[in-house]
């Protein structure tokens, strides 16, 4: 028997919860399915303490295909998340937390993307290049999540980013990959990178 998607995010829940990036209710996890439809945590549920009727099964185009009863309601993030799956049909999981180092970051430039520091780290985005000069996308925040997701939409349509990540100012940080497992590296690589680069700017390093 195959496990269910559900329970691996809660489990990821739980390991970034324990970490700092998805205090009480905060952030949003969700898992592709093969038809198209994908798993999501449900609003204003606790991400240390989720249990199964926690998720809300979202379909392609954001109508509500299972939810465990009437009240529980999609993530505020949902259409962040149609999004990327729109744009990615690789894309089998997305995952969007709010750290306190991923806010800090989001001001060390006043454009729409973030120059990275060359690590060694960066080669966990599939970046196998000699001191990589790549940017991280920064998108502004909105109180109307929708018109985030439309920003994304449109500007990942134009020009696709260079790695599975994008920051939104004064909000967090989402990435999304081929795999439950793989979307877990790449946010823990991505605030790798972002607690080098603030505790960096403590030491004069630029």
């Amino acid at each position: 028997m195959s496990t269910d998607p559900r329970t691996i995010l809660m489990t990821a829940a739980g390991h970034f919860y324990q970490l700092g990036w998805m205090v009480g209710t905060a952030g949003n996890l969700s898992v592709r399915l093969p038809d198209g439809s994908f798993w999501i945590t449900a609003s204003g549920r606790h991400k240390g303490q989720l249990c199964m009727d926690d998720f809300i099964r979202i379909a392609p185009d954001g109508k509500v295909l299972e939810q465990p009863t009437p009240d529980v309601r999609p993530s505020a993030e949902t259409s962040i998340h149609q999004a990327i799956y729109s744009l990615f049909p690789e894309a089998q999981a997305c995952y969007h937390v709010h750290s306190i180092e991923a806010n800090l970051v989001s001001h060390f430039t006043t454009g729409d993307s973030l120059p990275l520091p060359p690590l060694e780290m960066l080669k966990g985005f599939g970046l196998w290049e000699e001191n990589p000069q790549v940017e991280m996308p920064v998108f502004a925040n909105h109180l109307q999540v929708p018109q985030i997701a439309s920003d994304i939409y449109e500007r990942f349509q134009a020009v696709p980013p260079s790695l599975n990540a994008l920051l939104i100012r004064n909000h967090g940080v989402t990435v999304w990959a081929s795999s439950p497992e793989g979307a877990r590296n790449y946010l823990e690589i991505a605030e790798y990178i972002f607690r080098y680069m603030v505790a960096a700017r403590k030491v004069g390093i630029e």
